[in-house]
């Protein structure tokens, strides 16, 4: 029985009581008795797209004379105020919830049509003025709105990722410049390796990310072909013929993206392979994001028992029990939103690959997940600029020290002494502790200008042009057979003068 406090709405099903002051209405609170699940609720940028379909394809009904000028202006204007965000508090299903948003999709059409009906002077639930399905929903189906709705609020959340990740490729660019000098030791299976600036290590990072981005630009065009206007299967029914051409043009100028009809209707209803690749492309972005944030607590690990190449910002005390302790929390941040993006790309993997036949009913997952991600990668990007990366400094002396002790130096030796004696030079360094250096030395393998040109680790950051260590080889293998025909002592000398003599008598 209604109450003071409620009001009777009336559905296929039966009646209920809804709240007085609601503006959703009985098959909103259906869904919510129905799908207490997690708590969660939709993201606020997937009420702001399905409003901008609603308005859209309310334009096109009035400009079709399908719904009178009176009911589609207040329609229009009810969808403009929850593409502002006035009404979020009135969206209430759950994020899992039954199968291809339909609860979703009528929480809209009804939050939009008593807000209609109220504008017109009338009260909530009084349908006769603006009907949720009849007017609000003319033309539409769950089938093809909410898959336009969910391309795109993606299309619309990416927009906050871009400059969030311009920002992170640009702080890790400058600390490539701002590192250039710095030499340090490379490391390959966690092993010495050659010189490098940890300019060069910086500028790489910047360009992963550049290309990550790259990478997930190109996928979001995927979801610029939208099948609004297919209707129930793709097949338009109930629709005008300019309908679908007007709608979509419509919500591209509301929304303000690149959107067209898509070649087939069908299709863009039963596939959803396109939010696959962004997810997808999102995943790459967060594994590059998960190997920066390991690097950089293994560069910053110490301060006095770990390679303690670098400095990351302190920003809070890292134990409970161990005074002065700073962890890398930036780098763990990184690493565990990233983590969540790769398990939300699992969930949407699965649930793109869950369509049977005409639709895929799975598209509230793939919606909150690939959101969910788009907006927590957003947020740490972020913080993980601002809060480590723009602040983060170089131990250089310490970075010096492991450039001069990697028994790699050797590599530069190969074209001039051969990778067999390299390598014995590196056993014998490994095994006494000695530098490289001082050990070509004592095996007066190279002069020390030699020395200090084919070992200066600076000289190793380039490509080095192979003739002229080829020829500077030769030159070297010239003075050891020269050193070896020398005789050794003042005895091989006088040998050597009187088989001389001997030779001229004869």
């Amino acid at each position: 029985m209604p109450t003071p406090n409620t009001r009777t709405e009336k559905d296929s099903i039966g009646t209920k009581e809804i709240p007085a002051d609601a503006y959703y209405g009985v098959q909103t609170v259906r869904a919510v008795e129905n799908y207490p699940i997690s708590g969660m609720r939709a993201h606020p940028v997937l009420i702001r797209a399905i409003a901008m379909v609603k308005r859209a394809a309310a334009e096109a009904n009035k400009s079709l004379g399908l719904v009178d000028a009176k009911r589609a202006d207040a329609i229009m204007q009810a969808a403009q105020e929850v593409i502002d965000g006035k009404w979020n508090h009135q969206f209430v299903v759950d994020v899992f919830q039954a199968g291809a948003g339909v609860s979703f999709h009528m929480n809209s059409n009804e939050v939009i049509a008593n807000r209609a009906v109220e504008i017109l002077g009338g009260k909530l639930g009084d349908y006769s003025i603006v009907h949720p399905n009849d007017h609000v929903n003319y033309g539409q189906s769950t089938n093809d709105v909410f898959p336009t709705s969910m391309r795109l609020a993606t299309l619309l959340e990416l927009e906050k990722l871009y400059p969030a990740l311009e920002g992170l490729a640009g702080a890790l660019e400058a600390k490539g410049k701002e590192f250039h000098n710095i030499m340090k030791s490379g490391r390959t299976h966690m092993q010495d390796a050659v010189p490098m600036r940890l300019g060069q290590e910086f500028a790489a990072y910047g360009m992963a990310i550049r290309k990550a981005v790259a990478d997930i630009r190109q996928a979001a065009d995927s979801l610029r072909e939208l099948g609004l206007g297919g209707s129930a299967v793709g097949t338009g029914i109930n629709t005008h013929p300019d309908y679908r051409a007007k709608a979509v043009a419509n919500l591209s100028r509301i929304s303000g993206q690149k959107l067209t009809p898509a070649a087939d209707m069908r299709w863009a209803m039963q596939s959803n392979a396109g939010m696959a690749q962004v997810s997808a492309a999102l995943r790459n972005l967060a594994l590059e994001i998960i190997r920066l944030s390991h690097d950089l607590r293994l560069l910053a690990s110490g301060p006095n028992t770990g390679l303690a190449e670098i400095n990351l910002p302190g920003l809070q005390p890292g134990s409970s029990i161990m005074p002065g302790k700073i962890n890398p929390v930036m780098p763990e941040l990184a690493a565990m939103v990233s983590f969540q993006v790769i398990g939300n790309d699992t969930a949407v993997a699965f649930a793109v690959q869950g369509g049977q036949l005409e639709l895929n009913v799975m598209m509230p997952t793939m919606a909150y997940s690939v959101l969910q991600s788009i907006t927590i990668l957003t947020n740490m990007v972020k913080v993980f600029t601002e809060k480590c990366i723009a602040g983060l400094t170089a131990n250089a002396k310490r970075c010096d020290f492991y450039a001069q002790s990697t028994v790699s130096l050797a590599t530069a030796l190969n074209p001039y002494i051969g990778y067999a004696k390299a390598a014995e030079i590196v056993k014998e360094s490994v095994a006494t502790g000695r530098s490289i250096i001082d050990i070509a030395r004592d095996k007066k393998l190279l002069t020390e200008q030699e020395i200090a040109e084919i070992l200066d680790p600076v000289n190793m950051t380039e490509p080095q042009v192979p003739q002229e260590a080829a020829k500077k080889r030769e030159e070297i293998k010239a003075k050891e057979t020269s050193k070896a025909g020398e005789p050794k002592n003042e005895n091989d000398k006088k040998k050597n003068a009187g088989s001389k003599d001997k030779k001229k008598k004869k």
